[in-house]
């Protein structure tokens, strides 16, 4: 039932009661700075990350390795929110722990963004010019190229 609702919720239509409803985004893309690099040397970069629930941010709270040392908190939370990692489908909490420190951290500040802020831009200044403007951090693109 979820996830019928889920997939309703992100056409825009509600397939139950025949009629229109706000749509509401659940999952987001985003590509990482560095990428995850598997076993046998395949780069992964573009995923996929949906919206957390508030089990999403209970259950990690019993989780042994979360009571020993708290910042592993963040590595079990993204693991549960990331539905997807290029060809990798099962992102457990492993899979994050060998990720590149600046792409833990840019998957951070995209789960606070799309769960706190509910969007994927971001301001920034122009260093040369000082002009300000948003970018989108979900992938359309990687900074700097055109």
């Amino acid at each position: 039932m979820r996830r019928a609702i889920a997939a309703s919720a992100q056409t825009g239509t509600d397939t139950e009661h025949g009629g229109s409803v706000d749509t509401l985004r659940t999952e987001f893309p985003f590509e990482l700075p560095r990428g995850y690099v598997d076993d046998s040397g395949t780069v992964h970069r573009s995923g996929v990350m949906r919206l957390a629930t508030a089990r999403d941010e209970l259950v990690p709270l019993r989780d042994d390795r979360v009571r020993e040392n708290s910042a592993y908190l963040s590595v079990v939370l993204i693991s549960r929110v990331i539905v997807r990692l290029g060809a990798i489908e099962d992102v457990h909490p492993g899979v994050v722990e060998d990720l590149f420190a600046s792409d833990l951290a840019f998957l951070q500040d995209f789960y606070r963004r799309i769960n706190a802020e509910g969007h994927t831009r971001a301001a920034v200044t122009c260093p040369s010019c000082q002009e300000n403007f948003a970018v989108d951090l979900s992938g359309g693109g990687r900074l700097g190229e055109s």
